[in-house]
């Protein structure tokens, strides 16, 4: 039961940082999107086995971090939570790639491995960036700027009816497992034949929950249009955080400047 409090109000925290009053967090949401989305795509464009050109693009998570005054051991917990899975996705591969890629001495790293190690490093970056932009603009923003970006309104108004859902979701949740811990004396009950009926009770409830939302939100007038506290617009400062980072991040896509910072290293040692 507290865990699931626990993680509830863990989870929350992203909408508190989203009302930050930083410079970051002033920038209209459509400019922080449309940065993040070339993030991800250049990332996720490198080949599969590559590692050295992918360690430089940590500059633009540790530079929102630091400009927006994010907890940064907050921001690592929740990347750590997809850890496990990004592992269960990558874990066969040094299994079926087993061609040798690189001979470190006695050492020899196959293409397996090189993937897997990859595939970590990038979840990393693109989960990382995802939670950066929650955190500095609130799913609502993201939600507004992707629909004043194209997406039609409808889906965007899924979204965050989705993202709203979760937490309707886990209160319900949160109550039956008290309610199970109140009756049950602090013992078992019925031990793992009642949660078939528990889980069936909670889609019931957290269902008729959103319904009650639903209907108090048309009472208030809710006609499917977003209504953000903060205002703002793409204006200069937009273009130029836009423009910016786009070639600072295409420029390290092109170019490798881990390979080309060792080579002026080692030329300078030898």
């Amino acid at each position: 039961m507290a865990s699931i409090d626990g993680a509830i109000l863990d989870f929350k925290r992203l909408d508190l940082l989203a009302s930050g009053d930083t410079g970051l967090h002033r920038l209209d949401a459509r400019a922080k999107v449309l940065v993040t989305a070339v993030f991800v795509l250049l990332v996720i464009s490198h080949d599969r086995y590559e590692l050295s050109a992918l360690f430089p693009f940590f500059i633009f998570p540790a530079a929102m971090i630091a400009a927006g005054n994010l907890p940064f051991s907050y921001i690592a917990r929740k990347i750590l939570l997809l850890c496990p899975f990004v592992i269960v996705v990558g874990i066969f591969n040094p299994l079926i790639d087993r061609t040798i890629m690189l001979q470190a001495g006695p050492l020899a790293i196959s293409g397996g491995w090189l993937s897997f190690f990859s595939i970590i490093i990038r979840s990393i970056l693109t989960v990382g960036s995802a939670f950066i932009l929650l955190a500095l603009t609130g799913f609502p923003g993201v939600c507004q700027a992707l629909e004043q970006l194209g997406m039609p309104r409808p889906f965007a108004v899924q979204l965050l009816f989705l993202y709203r859902y979760i937490f309707v979701l886990t209160e319900e949740g949160g109550r039956a497992a008290r309610a199970r811990q109140l009756r049950s004396c602090g013992n078992k009950g019925m031990g793992i034949k009642s949660f078939g009926t528990l889980i069936g009770h909670l889609l019931l409830r957290t269902w008729q929950r959103a319904e009650r939302v639903h209907i108090a939100m048309l009472s208030r007038g809710f006609d499917g249009s977003f209504h953000s506290g903060r205002r703002s617009s793409f204006g200069r400062r937009e273009l130029f955080f836009v423009a910016g980072w786009s070639l600072v991040l295409i420029f390290m896509r092109t170019t490798n400047l881990t390979q080309i910072i060792g080579s002026i290293v080692t030329g300078r040692l030898n």
